[in-house]
């Protein structure tokens, strides 16, 4: 699949990966971008690179009223990539519950949701693909960060159970994994960090090429090989952090 021309929608675009995304994808030539955040204020400076092709929406990817208002607005999608996302800290053991359910709620139902409600959007228009961006700490379980890992592991687990289905209605279903990001999200975490630009043209590079799992740095890029060698050498060390 080309960005060239294709139309896409991206949660969470107000910033981070998600604005490097869509920065990316008018580069690339897409006919039209659907930029979405919890605030459409937040969106302004974004919609201003290209107001011809962005189009700004509202989405709180938790609601499912603002889930299906977008889809109705953005009948032409081809391309979804499921950007937005939070972050919890803490171990299972002493994290809140409202983070645990803050992190599922965000990372993980909101994902099928939608899907659910763009696939047959997708599908009505000639197939496409659908990208959700996970992290290379799925892999590994990191222990200071226990809601947002196992979110995203159920997330991971997701993509898979989808695939199938989506393959018969010409629906590519790939999957993210990135290392630490220089992002708002990560700002507390004093670690070497790729810029949003390359990891988001790694997603697109991958979106083309047809991988379906996608490592965009090389930090995630060396913790696959290492995780594809020994996984539980992988879990060990990613339990010490």
């Amino acid at each position: 699949m080309e960005a060239k021309n294709a139309v896409a929608l991206v949660t969470g675009a107000n910033r981070g990966i998600g604005r490097a995304l869509v920065e990316s994808l008018l580069e690339r030539g897409a006919a039209r971008i659907y930029a979405t955040a919890r605030n459409l204020a937040d969106l302004k400076t974004l919609v201003a690179l290209d107001p011809a092709r962005v189009r700004p929406l509202q989405l709180d990817v938790t609601k499912t009223a603002e889930i299906a208002a977008a889809a109705s607005q953005a009948r032409d999608v081809s391309l979804l990539i499921n950007n937005a996302g939070v972050l919890d800290t803490g171990s299972l053991l002493d994290a809140p519950g409202e983070a645990v359910r803050r992190s599922m709620d965000t990372n993980y139902y909101g994902t099928p949701a939608r899907d659910a409600r763009l696939r047959p959007v997708i599908e009505g228009n000639g197939g496409g693909a659908v990208v959700n961006v996970l992290t290379v700490v799925a892999l590994g379980e990191h222990a200071g960060l226990a809601p947002y890992n196992a979110s995203k592991a159920a997330a991971w687990s997701m993509t898979q159970s989808l695939r199938a289905d989506l393959a018969s209605r010409k629906i590519r279903s790939m999957r993210m994994f990135p290392g630490p990001v220089d992002t708002d999200m990560a700002r507390g975490f004093d670690m070497a960090k790729a810029s949003p630009g390359e990891v988001a043209d790694a997603l697109l590079d991958g979106v083309e090429a047809g991988r379906e799992d996608i490592f965009p740095d090389a930090m995630s890029q060396e913790l696959y090989a290492a995780w594809t060698a020994d996984h539980k050498a992988v879990e060990r060390q990613f339990a010490t952090f």
